[in-house]
């Protein structure tokens, strides 16, 4: 059991060293104060079984050299978007990534041997659509536009974005990192050709170099709003997990995906922070769904900022003790 997002707002102790630090990047940046993140939850809720690493999925596009802020209220901004400007424009700066291992190296150094040490990265195409539009959107249009109209040009924007990828993940496995995420936050906007295209296919090109490199890592694959898709995608990519958002019908994810093939997820956050019977009766539901297959109990996206910490307490007795009610 680990939560998408556990390290961050929803805790006082991070929003106090929010506070203390300044801007997200900051934080990121500063390694120390990013391995303290990382630890909060760990510290405050001994059940979980893993820590995520505290970072960012465009520390990979602000190392590729567009400029990357945060903006109150609004969220990243990356420039130039690779809308207007040429991929080519761009010069890489490999060494944004060192701070992020050195995160990595100092967590490893706190954290108990029982405890895995997740790292992660945004999977190619989602990272793709935050550089061509230079923010995140709803519909991810200019992306979607730019891979049909121009594909050679998309697939440039992804192949580099999978190479520098695939070093990131490289490094924080040898800094200390147990397995890996790749978060495709925006694959549900894809059609299903578009899907294999730049979902299914750059997915399972990083899945098998990771294997080559690390044969034992585990990889775990989070395609958050691909639906049916998710068959596929769990059998072509080679991922050694699949996540699943809340959207997923646990029992159909069962029932569909390969035997044996361990699933994550996928507990809607706002029955977390509802709590009570609604989230008794969820986290049920989703336990009674995988009766005989690997399962890592976790949300099906990140944990909402105004999720009450005894919430997170009851949902840990709920999963970790089993004590139902009624």
């Amino acid at each position: 059991m680990w939560l998408m997002r556990q390290a961050g707002r929803y805790l006082p102790e991070y929003r106090q060293l929010r506070e203390e630090k300044g801007s997200f990047l900051d934080l990121v940046y500063d390694s120390d104060a990013a391995a303290e993140v990382t630890l909060q939850p760990i510290e405050r809720f001994p059940e979980f079984d893993a820590a995520i690493l505290f970072s960012d999925i465009l520390i990979v596009p602000f190392a590729l050299g567009q400029n990357l802020t945060f903006v109150a209220g609004e969220g990243p901004r990356l420039t130039p978007p690779l809308a207007v400007a040429k991929l080519e424009q761009l010069t890489e700066y490999p060494a944004r990534l060192e701070p992020i291992y050195e995160t990595v190296r100092k967590v490893r150094e706190r954290l108990s041997s029982e405890k895995a040490l997740i790292g992660f990265a945004g999977a190619p195409w989602t990272v793709a659509t935050y550089m061509v539009a230079g923010q995140g959107s709803r519909e991810q249009a200019e992306a979607r536009r730019l891979a049909y109209g121009d594909p050679q040009a998309f697939a440039a924007i992804v192949e580099r974005i999978e190479a520098v990828t695939f070093d990131y993940l490289c490094g924080q496995v040898e800094a200390g990192a147990d397995a890996v995420q790749l978060f495709d936050s925006w694959s549900g906007s894809l059609a299903p050709s578009e899907f294999e295209r730049w979902v299914i296919a750059p997915t399972a090109r990083l899945a098998g170099k990771l294997r080559s490199r690390f044969p034992e890592l585990p990889v775990i694959g989070f395609p958050k709003g691909a639906g049916g898709k998710i068959a596929a995608y769990a059998r072509e990519t080679g991922v050694s997990a699949v996540g699943l958002d809340e959207t997923v019908d646990s029992v159909w994810a069962d029932r569909e995906l390969p035997s044996g093939l361990p699933v994550q997820g996928n507990l809607d956050p706002l029955a977390l922070l509802t709590g009570g019977e609604p989230l008794q009766s969820a986290v049920r539901r989703i336990l009674d769904a995988f009766p005989a297959r690997p399962h890592i109990f976790n949300l099906g996206h990140g944990i909402l900022q105004d999720t009450p910490v005894a919430h997170v307490e009851e949902l840990t007795r709920l999963v970790k003790g089993a004590q139902w009610i009624g």
